[in-house]
């Protein structure tokens, strides 16, 4: 009290002689920086420019060919004539007005293209927000695609030439499209694309949707968050006028506001078919509740059911006869059908075509490739200096097959550009796996006691004389937990690198490592593991990790993969079944990466049969799992020597052999 008198007293003398004051406390708070406020100046301001050199064109309302209506946002130069078009189609929401912060959200992307000449074309998937019609995670049907190119190519402000760009779900349905082989869709860009992959090669993830024949848990609650499940939106009538959808986008967007959930709890529910119905959510694409006419039922299918060929996925087989720009990112969820993919496209299309395929694989997660830092970190991984010019690259392709124009930046562009991790540096082939790589093995092996990294797991140059297998318990009620890999869109589930240390204490989990090297050794390819082993149960699952073990001790994880056991012999054999007892080979489908091992560190491969909640949990019965309410313990073991050649399979660089591995 008495400081707020003696300010006062101090205020009127002040003002009496004639100065202006104010108190500290607001004088304070005008000091002090408002994001919301800096936030919505810097809206506006792109905005406000796009407005001087671009025609807009928002809530166009597009008819395809079953009478249904997709949104369009349409931004042209002001210079007048027929110019390319870049087209980006998502699911997600690009409104253009942020109605929670009530200013324009970031239009960057529409004046960056403006700018370099082009008409971008924004439209939204059928089924959300203002589209009309309901969506199917499999893909759109390929009809839309058709239609909305035929449309846009036509347009009298269009030289004709298309070319498709986006990320994730803006990215998936682009191979499917492009397959269809349209005229006017000229080039695509597909980043971070994987959910949009069928069957590849050694492959039938379908869209991402399994891994080894385990569930990938991230669509969970990916549909659920982002409203994807919801099947029941509100809409407005056919034949609404585009003033009013632009004058109603100003206070909604028709983004469902989905209850938070925690997933840390919900993933663990089961059955595993009615984790959305568990927190609330609405019937759809996800669960049984929604028909299988009407594209429900995911949760049932197998990796080889058919109807996975029905939507807009696309499947090798499918020839693509675009020229191609393709990022990709070693910690994405799967880079490796990715890489796939770009493969069956390079040895498919015609020559001229196949010789038009350029990728950039990044060490970041899912779609992080401009927010790499010249010190980036994924997770507890210094990636070092990992930026690229991303945006120049791009614009450089779109000028050449859009516009004809000489690109000196695509000149210089090498097929393949990849970081190699620790290694911390860009390196160039004209190919994948590079030219000149060999197949160099290792061996597990230890005198029974590989459990927990305090065990006797080794990796060695040839397999052991004896076999003394390790033995562990996996209990679908306590399961190894996720900590790093590849991922994304999971709750709090940490994707990245990370120390792996606190997990490998666990008695569940099988440690094999080399000596320390005793010199570098790269490697840029495949690697895949073969597996020895035998449970108790009917059904179980195996997993690895490949890690690297510094000289402190410090263990983080590089790449990681997974068997569902039934599925060991493939996705169109008949379901196999564990014998107890019985010896039996697993070999793991081959994971893409590019890692440098430093000299004086170690190999580490940790094996164990869980990794949730990145993928479900196998409970062991041998039952369809996702309508099961419990499991059973299962006692797995691992096998190693010539007769039980356990080992990992490892594409190294020449003049980089794993030298100082055990003998």
């Amino acid at each position: 009290m008495r400081k707020t008198k003696q300010g006062s007293a101090l205020a009127a003398a002040m003002a009496s002689l004639g100065f202006t004051v104010l108190s500290a406390m607001p004088a304070m708070a005008q000091q002090k920086p408002d994001p919301q406020a800096e936030l919505i100046a810097k809206r506006n301001a792109v905005e406000s420019e796009l407005e001087k050199v671009a025609i807009i064109d928002r809530k166009v309302m597009v008819k395809m060919r079953d009478g249904k209506l997709m949104a369009a946002d349409i931004y042209r130069p002001r210079s007048g004539g027929k110019v390319p078009i870049i087209f980006s189609r998502t699911p997600y929401n690009f409104n253009f007005w942020d109605v929670k912060l009530g200013a324009p959200r970031d239009m960057t992307q529409a004046l960056t293209a403006v700018k370099h000449g082009y008409a971008l074309v924004e439209m939204q998937e059928r089924g959300h927000f203002f589209s009309q019609g309901n969506y199917d995670i499999l893909g759109m049907p390929l009809s839309d695609a058709r239609d909305e190119l035929k449309w846009m190519s036509s347009q009298p402000w269009s030289n004709g030439n298309v070319g498709t760009t986006g990320c994730s779900s803006t990215a998936e349905w682009q191979l499917a499209a492009v397959a269809q082989n349209d005229p006017s869709l000229v080039t695509f860009n597909v980043q971070g694309f994987g959910a949009g992959v069928g069957k590849v090669g050694p492959y039938d993830e379908q869209g991402n949707w399994y891994r080894g024949g385990a569930m990938q848990m991230l669509f969970i609650s990916w549909i659920y968050d982002y409203g994807i499940q919801n099947q029941v939106r509100p809409l407005f009538p056919a034949n609404t006028s585009q003033a009013e959808l632009i004058n109603a986008s100003h206070f909604f967007d028709l983004a469902p506001q989905m209850p938070a959930v925690d997933w840390d709890k919900a993933f663990w529910h089961l059955p595993e078919q009615d984790i959305i119905k568990a927190v609330g959510g609405p019937p759809g694409i996800y669960d049984t509740r929604m028909p299988v006419a009407t594209g429900g039922n995911m949760v049932v299918r197998a990796p080889n059911d058919p109807a996975w060929n029905k939507g807009g996925l696309w499947h090798e087989g499918e020839k693509i006869n675009k020229p191609g720009l393709w990022f990709m990112s070693w910690f994405d969820v799967s880079v490796s059908p990715n890489l796939a993919a770009y493969n069956e496209v390079r040895k498919t299309a015609d020559k001229a075509v196949a010789d038009q395929q350029y990728a950039v694989i990044a060490p970041v997660l899912h779609c992080a490739y401009n927010r790499a830092t010249e010190h980036t970190m994924v997770g507890d991984m210094d990636m070092g200096d990992a930026r690229f010019n991303y945006d120049d690259l791009v614009y450089g392709w779109f000028d050449h097959y859009l516009k004809g124009k000489d690109s000196p930046m695509l000149d210089k562009q090498p097929k393949v550009m990849y970081y190699v991790m620790g290694a911390n540096r860009w390196k160039n082939a004209q190919s994948w796996p590079p030219a000149g790589t060999t197949t160099q093995e290792l061996y597990f092996g230890s005198a029974g006691s590989a459990n927990t990294l305090y065990g006797d797991g080794k990796l060695q140059a040839a397999a052991p004389d004896s076999n003394q297998p390790d033995r562990f318990v996996y209990d679908p009620a306590n399961p190894v937990p996720t900590l790093g890999g590849g991922g994304c869109c999971q709750g709090k589930v940490k994707f990245g690198s990370y120390d792996q240390r606190e997990q490998e204490a666990r008695n569940d989990i099988l440690v094999y490592q080399t000596d320390a090297l005793t010199k570098g050794v790269e490697l840029s390819g495949p690697l895949t593991v073969t597996l020895y082993v035998d449970s108790s149960a009917k059904d179980t699952d195996f997993t690895f990790k490949l890690i690297d073990v510094s000289p402190d001790g410090r263990a983080l994880n590089i790449t990681e993969n997974i068997q569902r056991m039934r599925y060991r012999n493939g996705y169109d054999k008949p379901l196999v079944w564990m014998q107890p007892g019985k010896v039996t080979k697993v070999t793991f489908q081959p994971i893409e990466t590019a890692y440098y091992f430093k000299p004086g560190h170690r190999m580490r491969v940790d094996v164990s049969s869980s990794n949730f909640p990145r993928f479900d949990r196998n409970l062991n019965t041998g039952g369809n799992n996702y309508d099961e309410d419990h499991g059973v313990i299962a006692h797995n073991a691992v096998h190693h020597d010539a007769q039980y050649p356990s080992k990992i399979s490892l594409t190294v660089m020449p003049d980089a052999e794993p030298a100082g591995a055990s003998d």
